[in-house]
């Protein structure tokens, strides 16, 4: 067991974000990862780090003790019994991981024995000590060296240190060397961003009435603007992401902010100082921008002083805002240099494929393939963001179908800044290319070039005829389009590739503890035997593409001979069919979710088979089920689904949800690149 505890050199070094994304860094390397917070520093019901860790990283660990308590135990003589409850805790947390991660405690002048207590710990859990610290360009890390001569004083060593909040122009290789012999893990750069309460913590903060809800509880306070001059002065400040705030009687700025939010400006809110209400006159004249996601609040201070409160607004994170503190520690992790934590860390024997290890090697596999993903949906606002993130990720090379004054005023809306290597083609600019190969690819159909010209009309049409010619490397819609917009195309123009006579899909289910595949999803309707084989197979071959070993199991509302009927004598003869065609595979049928998933039921209802217990891939035997059992365990057990991903096609199509999320593009981009790569090489 090898444990890792975490100290901060001075107070608000952000300790608990760098903590819970060393984990995240960690679970990334397939590590089973345990977490400890020996004592809890905070006097409130819910310890912050500690819910993260369950809400996030999906981690069990043991409640803390208090900080009370750890006083009175010392000021009592009783620090030995003291420690024996704190290494009780952490081997308790530890239990069943590779790695423990333990948080420390901060400075407090109210408890001054903080560091030694530190120190204690560390040394009696035998952990090495990772620093936690900031930096201010140009400053020798003093500090830090004076702190690992103090824990090497008393027996412990510090094996990095992790920056935190490191200004913009930090030289990273100076700091390597002012550091001499200790080793830097990662440094994670100042980011404004990540501070951003939402509008909703503001509300709160100032104990004020709403007058319009809104999106409150969605909304980011990227900035605070007082409105002291006029309107016309304070057009520029009207952006996304600004807090304005003014008395209620200045019906100019109420007018300004009420025209931003109807254009679709993505502003965190109107706070209405003095105890100021809507003018009824204005409310009625601006009821669409009251109606467009704008909150309004009112507060009875004035607005310097409204001001003041906000500005001493509390940094942590709120408990109930797992979005935040979700995008803080993925930003942490992925500062956190792997070669460095491979380095550190005594690696298992054989690791497993969870969610966090899942959806990294899926972003650097992406990356590894370098693919040219076109985007129908281009002025969509989720997809922008998603395709920004993908480019500024070098995750895939993006390219938007759509006007480029549209996607620029949809980036702007949402205060989302275009980089220069994502792609914009107008469909107008491009689409008369397309008409004769169109015409071609659907001669056995007898498409005149008129028709073809009017299909092209539509984006998904024509980035799929892109992608027929390999002008892209695959295609990713379904935000606002229905599946058979996305698939219809493809089977017309892409059409299955060699071997496959069907298009199945998958979905990659993200449990706490490991990948599961589930096929067929979203598709074929009800399979016969020779299609749900093809569908085994393919989704055999998408977990093995993915890192996941294929244990596949054909599942039916019986095990093995225990039941009979045409439902599962058809799964029966699909398993036959897919054993036959490999041989090799691991597979078993027909066989309900519980032998298949559940090791104990396995062993009682399939003994000896190699799938039951232990299944990675489960094939439903029609839509009906898979579709229903997908979403049900989705939304019930709060889990994550990668897709659906397409199977069976000459090139990658991949079709999205409707009510997908700007991160479910990203990751179905990169599934895409992923693909293309994969038929490539």
């Amino acid at each position: 067991m090898q444990i890792f505890y975490l100290i901060p050199t001075r107070p608000n070094v952000g300790l608990t974000s760098v903590t819970l994304g060393l984990i995240r860094a960690l679970q990334r390397q397939g590590l089973r990862v345990g977490f400890a917070k020996p004592v809890a520093q905070q006097e409130t019901d819910i310890e912050n780090s500690l819910h993260f860790a369950r809400a996030i990283c999906a981690i069990e660990a043991p409640p803390p003790l208090s900080i009370v308590q750890a006083d009175k135990q010392l000021a009592a003589g009783e620090e030995p019994e003291l420690l024996e409850e704190i290494i009780s805790l952490c081997l308790r947390a530890a239990d069943g991981a590779d790695v423990l991660v333990a948080e420390g405690l901060h400075t407090d002048t109210s408890h001054p024995f903080t560091p030694r207590l530190n120190a204690e710990i560390a040394r009696c859990l035998k952990a090495e000590i990772v620093l936690v610290s900031t930096a201010k360009a140009g400053e020798p890390l003093e500090e830090i060296r004076h702190m690992t001569q103090r824990m090497s004083q008393v027996g412990c060593h510090v094996a990095g240190v992790i920056l935190n909040k490191v200004p913009a122009r930090f030289d990273i290789e100076v700091a390597r060397q002012e550091l001499d012999d200790i080793t830097l893990w990662g440094v994670v750069p100042y980011d404004p961003a990540l501070l951003a309460p939402r509008t909703l913590d503001v509300a709160r903060h100032l104990n004020a009435r709403v007058l319009v809800e809104g999106e409150l509880a969605s909304r980011r306070v990227l900035e605070t603007v007082i409105t002291a001059r006029s309107a016309a002065e304070m057009m520029h400040r009207l952006i996304p992401g600004a807090l304005i705030m003014g008395a209620g009687d200045r019906d100019d700025i109420m007018l300004a902010t009420a025209l931003a939010a109807s254009k679709g400006v993505q502003l965190a809110g109107l706070i209405l100082t003095h105890g100021s209400e809507i003018d009824p006159r204005i409310r009625k004249l601006a009821s669409h921008a009251f109606q467009s996601g704008l909150p309004i609040l009112s507060v009875v201070h004035d607005t310097f002083l409204t001001a003041t409160h906000i500005d001493r607004m509390p940094k942590a994170v709120p408990t109930d805002d797992t979005e935040r503190m979700s995008t803080v520690l993925e930003a942490v992790a992925e500062r956190l240099w792997p070669d460095v934590l491979t380095a550190n860390v005594r690696m298992p024997a054989s690791t497993q494929m969870s969610p966090p290890a899942f959806r990294y090697r899926l972003i650097q596999k992406a990356r590894t393939a370098n693919k040219r993903i076109v985007l129908p949906e281009g002025d969509e606002p989720r997809t922008v963001r998603a395709a920004v993130i993908c480019t500024e990720k070098n995750i895939a090379r993006c390219v938007l179908l759509g006007k480029e004054k549209a996607i620029k005023a949809v980036a702007a809306a949402q205060g989302v800044e275009l980089p220069s290597g994502l792609e914009i083609i107008d469909p107008d600019s491009v689409r008369e290319r397309y008409v004769e190969q169109m015409v071609t690819l659907r001669k056995s159909k007898g498409l005149p070039p008129e028709q073809a010209r009017e299909q092209l009309q539509d984006t998904v049409v024509l980035g799929t005829m892109m992608l027929a010619a390999d002008d892209v490397d695959g295609l990713v819609s379904g935000a606002v389009h229905t599946t058979a917009n996305t698939v219809r195309p493809a089977l017309q123009l892409i059409k299955t590739e060699p071997g496959s006579s069907i298009v199945s899909s998958v979905f990659f289910m993200l449990m706490p503890d490991q990948v599961l595949v589930y096929g067929d999803c979203a598709i074929n309707p009800d399979p016969n035997a020779t299609e749900l084989a093809e569908i085994a197979l393919q989704s055999a071959a998408s977990a093995r593409a993915f890192g996941i070993e294929p244990r596949v199991a054909m599942l039916s509302y019986s095990t093995g001979s225990s039941g009979s009927g045409a439902d599962v004598e058809k799964v029966r003869a699909a398993t036959a069919l897919a054993k036959s065609k490999d041989p090799d595979l691991l597979i078993d049928g027909p066989m309900q979710y519980d032998a298949a998933s559940v090791l104990e039921v396995g062993q009682q209802k399939a003994p000896g088979s190699p799938v039951a217990g232990q299944a990675t891939v489960f094939v439903f035997p029609d839509l009906n089920t898979g579709n229903t059992t997908y979403k049900a365990v989705q939304r019930s057990a709060h889990v994550v689904s990668v897709g659906p991903m397409l199977q069976g096609l000459r090139k990658p199509v991949n079709d999205l949800s409707r009510g997908a999320l700007v991160d479910d593009i990203v990751f179905t981009i990169a599934l895409t690149a992923i693909q293309a790569y994969s038929r490539k090489s």
